[in-house]
């Protein structure tokens, strides 16, 4: 999971929920709470890498993720609580 810088701006946080949108409607994806903690952990990611502006965040995404069906994660056996 994406350690989450806690020093974040507003705007660093409006850049990295911009980028997930754009991916969304790129891939004409609906966000389901799955793929959004996906996106969002490695928007994060990203980001801490030293990728801080929406382009570069949107193709990075687009690249690591090309489709909706990239997002799928196998269920696993610890997820029937």
């Amino acid at each position: 999971m994406a350690n989450f810088n806690h020093s974040l701006q507003i705007e660093d946080v409006n850049v990295l929920s911009d980028a997930v949108r754009t991916w969304c409607r790129h891939n004409h994806a609906t966000p389901t709470e799955q793929s959004m903690q996906l996106l969002c952990s490695a928007a994060v990611d990203l980001y801490n890498q030293g990728h801080r502006t929406r382009e570069e965040l949107v193709t990075l995404l687009i690249t690591r993720f090309d489709s909706p069906d990239s997002l799928k994660v196998a269920p696993s056996s610890t997820s029937h609580h």
